[in-house]
């Protein structure tokens, strides 16, 4: 029995190895022998962490989390007292990097800033990772960060690392492993369960506030199996593959900005203050 809490210990660790490996993953124009070489050297931790999240990730889980985290009933925070609050998640044992969460969030917002997009598409690259607050209310990085991939059907050979879902009591459910499972051939994915995360955690916190652009870019940025390999469109509605784009035109930001320069927060703060109160109330609820 895998120990659930075995790569839940050390800060962001995880998350910050699991970022670099994403970034190698899906870097455009790499061939597939690049790819073959890269996924055999992958760091142990980060196969461990999926191995992990591959087999504790099932339906009766996500539903779980569903019920206990979409109530939106852990508290009151401004947007900004988020971030601050997911600072407190920086680890100093890390060598990779000394940014705060806060950096890492405006590293993406100022790259999207920069190259001319709407103010709200700023903003959600500011707040789209503001979902792993979850690790501050206890929930292990299995079931905060990594790819995302829906439950309740049959998993993607596209999904990183799938032979780990073997050991998903998941698969050993018949009618969770055809094609649609229990969901309806292009049903939609709001209409689809996806693994228990922070996309679908910040999505749900800010969705009366955010065009639908920045709602999909939330939800669903994590989702490189769809956005990135082109899995599981039997799932997708005709209004899913339209909004594609927008996910896709965020997945450079999302994966390339940590290379930037480190962003004064101090000089910029006043500008996210004014953007944060354009399209949100002082508090929400999380």
């Amino acid at each position: 029995m895998v120990n659930p809490t075995a790569v839940a210990h050390d800060g962001l660790t995880i998350e910050d190895e699991w970022s670099g490996f994403v970034a190698g993953r899906y870097r455009e124009g790499k061939s597939q022998a690049e790819f073959r070489n890269y996924d055999a050297a992958v760091v142990p931790t980060v196969a461990e962490f999926y191995k992990i999240n591959h087999q504790l990730q099932t339906l009766d889980f996500v539903l779980e989390k569903e019920k206990e985290y979409l109530a939106l009933k852990k508290g009151r925070m401004s947007v900004w007292e988020a971030a601050e609050f997911l600072n407190t998640l920086v680890d100093d044992s890390d060598p990779d990097t000394d940014l705060t969460q806060i950096e890492h969030l405006m590293q993406t917002s100022e790259a999207i800033r920069k190259d001319g997009h709407p103010r709200w598409m700023v903003l959600t690259g500011f707040i789209h990772d503001l979902g792993k607050v979850l690790c501050l209310y206890g929930e292990p990085q299995w079931a905060v960060v990594g790819d995302a991939f829906p439950v309740g059907c049959a998993y993607s050979g596209k999904v990183v690392f799938p032979e780990y879902f073997a050991a998903n009591p998941d698969s050993k459910v018949a009618e969770y492993q055809t094609e649609c499972g229990i969901y309806e051939p292009n049903c939609g994915l709001g209409n689809v369960h996806m693994s228990w995360g922070h996309d679908a955690y910040i999505g749900h916190v800010v969705r009366d506030y955010l065009p639908e652009s920045a709602l999909y870019m939330l939800r669903y940025h994590s989702f490189y199996a769809w956005h990135q390999q082109g899995a599981y469109q039997h799932l997708t509605s005709e209004h899913d593959r339209e909004m594609l784009s927008w996910v896709k035109l965020f997945n450079p930001y999302d994966l390339y900005s940590k290379g930037a320069a480190k962003p004064n927060v101090k000089e910029l703060k006043p500008y996210y203050e004014d953007l944060i109160a354009e399209f949100f109330p002082d508090k929400l609820d999380w």
